[in-house]
């Protein structure tokens, strides 16, 4: 059983401060500011610089990332980041990789939003990545050739929070401490989690952190939640991701009298998590609405027979950073070859065409259309157009919601696994907070109205709670009760 104490008075969020808001630093201490060498993106150098008294928390996610700042005198705050149109407080998690048509030996490495900024000027030259954290548990995925340089998971992960540090100015001080976010459970099938762990520590000491800690996410969100808590509760966090969906049961109290009257106790119970989130919603509409019009399910020639299309080819859309990996491997050889024997061969032109032109990012964009409009209205018009490909189609929420019953399933019984290991029932939970932007799919709703009172039920601040709690745990006293090491 774990135990800790979060400061009421100081665990307010505030709103993000304006770019370049000057933070007072401790005299007598250093810390990392992050640079990176001349000739590579790949190199770093840790630049000491006086430390202020603030924690980091970094909530890398499959979708985005989100940084805040917390300290012992102050709430916690979202880090602003440049962004094209103005400051963001989230950072879209993608990287793009191109090379200069003048200096083809260089590349220009973007990030965020200017990554995809960057990919839709010019989506045929540039190297696209996005989702990447889905790789961090993956044993198999040891390195991808970028432009004729090889990257490791950690390699990738050390470019992108390099280029956030630059987009973040005088808003990211010095810091001593990071805590970052990790899953319950890390997507894939055979994920492992040591080596996830590992590969994120490579990162963040590569960029000079050295007191670097990891808590949970949906532990993070019931930080953030406990602001608001005016009594003893037993709380179910909800933290629906990209990639995985995850929850922790804690019970916080607050004693009556003393000088401790003052202070929130949290005490873990339980958590549980599964690999399956908003990009599984993804693949359900794409194998069901585009696929079949790529040649999904449609016949090719050899040696008089006829013989189905493979289905691994379409698997690759359950990832869609996957797209851009197929174009220099040797599936794309035997799809450009069966181009030629297919019986419907305009079929396999449009996946050539989708390959070929990085059609990835429109396409999942038109698919993020579909589920947000389902989730306000019971039927959408799904619309994807883009070179000489169109698939347009109205599409019921029932219907939606009948594709995605495998992963609502999963989650349900992940939920049971919660509960079970704090070894309470339903009746048990007084309060339930659902974070993460899958939270707000009404089927995933639904999973929670079955079992709990619709006043039980809260949502909301889906991209700030994570990173805000993981910034308030670290400057809790006894950190190694709440978090661990690598």
């Amino acid at each position: 059983m774990l135990s800790l104490l979060l400061h009421r008075e100081a665990g307010e969020v505030a709103t993000p401060p304006r770019r370049g808001g000057a933070v007072s630093n401790s005299p007598g201490r250093i810390a990392p500011r992050w640079r990176a060498g001349a000739e590579t993106e790949g190199a770093f150098t840790a630049v000491q610089e006086p430390m202020s008294d603030l924690s980091l928390g970094v909530d890398f996610g499959t979708t985005n990332t989100v940084v805040a700042l917390a300290g012992a005198s102050r709430p916690a705050s979202l880090v602003p980041l440049a962004a094209p149109g103005g400051v963001t407080t989230a950072f879209r998690s993608a990287l793009s990789f191109q090379a200069p048509p003048e200096r083809p030996s260089e590349r220009q490495v973007t990030a965020g939003p200017w990554a995809l900024e960057a990919y839709a000027e010019d989506p045929a030259e540039v190297r696209f990545v996005q989702s990447f954290k889905t790789f961090a548990a993956s044993e198999s995925f040891s390195e991808t050739q970028i432009l004729g340089r090889r990257y490791r998971f950690e390699d990738l992960l050390s470019t992108f929070l390099l280029k956030l540090r630059e987009h973040a100015g005088d808003g990211l001080p010095p810091v001593g401490r990071v805590v970052i976010g990790r899953p319950v459970v890390f997507a894939g099938a055979s994920a492992r989690e040591g080596l996830a762990i590992a590969r994120y520590e490579t990162a963040f000491r590569r960029l000079g952190f050295t007191d670097i800690r990891y808590a949970y996410e949906p532990v993070g969100a019931a930080f953030f939640f406990a602001r608001d808590l005016a009594a003893d509760a037993t709380v179910l966090i909800g933290d629906f991701g990209g990639g995985t969906s995850d929850f922790s049961i804690v019970r916080f109290e607050r004693p009556r009298t003393g000088d401790a009257a003052r202070e929130i106790r949290a005490q873990a119970l339980g958590r549980s998590g599964v690999g399956v989130a908003g990009d599984a919603f993804d693949y359900r509409i794409i194998d069901n609405l585009v696929s079949p019009t790529l040649g999904k399910g449609s016949s090719y020639r050899s040696f008089g027979k006829v013989l189905p299309v493979p289905y691994r080819y379409y698997a690759a859309f359950a990832r869609w950073d996957q797209l851009a990996l197929m174009r220099a491997s040797r599936e794309m050889r035997e799809i450009r070859s069966l181009e030629r024997d297919a019986v419907d061969p305009e079929k396999i032109a449009r996946l050539i065409e989708v390959l070929d032109d990085n059609l990835g990012y429109q396409l999942y964009r038109a698919v993020s259309d579909l589920k947000i409009a389902l989730s306000e209205h019971e039927q959408a018009q799904f619309s994807f157009r883009a070179g000489t490909i169109v698939v347009e189609r109205d599409v019921a929420r029932a219907e939606f919601e009948d594709w995605i019953a495998p992963e609502l399933a999963l989650m349900d019984a992940a939920v049971d696994a919660a509960l079970a290991d704090a070894g309470v029932g339903a009746e048990a939970i007084d309060r339930v907070f659902l974070t993460g932007g899958t939270s707000l799919t009404p089927a995933v709703r639904g999973l929670f109205r079955r079992r709990f009172a619709p006043e039980r039920i809260e949502t909301g601040a889906e991209l700030e709670s994570i990173a805000s709690g993981l910034a308030l745990i670290g400057r809790e006293r006894n950190l190694d009760r709440w978090t661990s090491r690598a």
